[in-house]
């Protein structure tokens, strides 16, 4: 999460590490409700990707966003690279949601 001007994905331990150090960080679930019901990361705001630009004034603008999707990579991108364009600090989870469940 170090440099927002491109957009890379970030490790769920990292971003443990960085929530419990005190950084304001807000995971955003990117995926359709029936994914999000499925399973999905504590504490997740959930903004299906079709709704997140038009959702934006709803957002902190001094949080940091870090997007999830199912494995990363393909929605959490995308949605990272739409905060990003509109100058929000944003990223997205390697690994998705499965890589943040499954590294407790």
């Amino acid at each position: 999460m170090k440099n927002f001007a491109s957009v890379g994905c970030t490790t769920p331990g990292d971003v443990r590490k960085r929530q419990q150090a005190g950084e304001n960080i807000q995971i955003i679930d990117v995926r359709n409700q029936e994914e999000f019901d499925e399973n999905h990361i504590p504490e997740a705001l959930h903004l299906p990707l079709e709704v997140l630009e038009n959702a934006i004034s709803g957002l902190d603008v001094n949080k940091i966003f870090v997007t999830a999707c199912g494995k990363g990579g393909g929605r959490s991108a995308t949605g990272a690279e739409i905060l990003q364009r509109l100058g929000f600090r944003a990223t997205w989870l390697c690994g998705g949601t499965f890589g943040w469940l499954d590294e407790k």
